[in-house]
């Protein structure tokens, strides 16, 4: 596996970015498909995204439906993600083909709003993959959320970056 980078985390967001010897068009088409050899993908069935989704479901039943849509597995309008399809518990808000950008935000019980957000940039011989996850607090309890919830929102960081990797070298390598 590459090295993954880890910058320093800031109290709304955590970051890692990696270096991978394949193409921005190349990587970015593994990057937004909504389904590899029929199987979900990184953004629906990472471990530590799959667990967050059992949360959430558990979280359902006790504190009642939430505001957003239900969780859902991912559907595509076509082959590769759009703004408004579900991808695991995540909405795709945004899809940008030209700059290689993926915005996502979270359908979970959360006070606050978490999004991910995922772009490529591209260096000598291949590109970087960044991954963000953010998290904007909403009131007292969304104060309180984001200093407990900063080791949790690295360690699913973390191994999220590791999961897409993994599907980017099973499709390219």
């Amino acid at each position: 596996m590459p090295a993954l980078r880890r910058p320093l985390p800031g109290l709304h967001h955590s970051e890692r970015h990696v270096a991978i010897d394949h193409s921005p068009a190349d990587v970015w088409e593994v990057l937004v498909a909504p389904q590899l050899d029929g199987e979900p993908r990184w953004y629906a069935d990472a471990l530590p995204l799959v667990l967050r989704g059992r949360i959430d479901r558990v979280a359902e039943v006790v504190l009642g439906p939430t505001d957003r849509h239900p969780l859902a597995r991912p559907v595509s309008r076509g082959p590769l993600l759009a703004e408004g399809d579900p991808a695991g518990f995540w909405t795709v808000t945004g899809v940008d083909h030209g700059m290689h950008r993926l915005r996502l935000q979270a359908r979970v019980h959360a006070p606050g709003d978490v999004r991910l957000t995922s772009w490529l940039t591209p260096r000598t011989g291949g590109c970087h993959v960044y991954l963000r996850i953010t998290f904007a607090p909403r009131g007292l309890l969304g104060t309180a959320y984001l200093a407990a919830d900063l080791p949790a929102r690295e360690l699913v960081t973390e191994l999220t970056t590791r999961r897409l990797v993994t599907d980017i070298g099973a499709a390219l390598d």
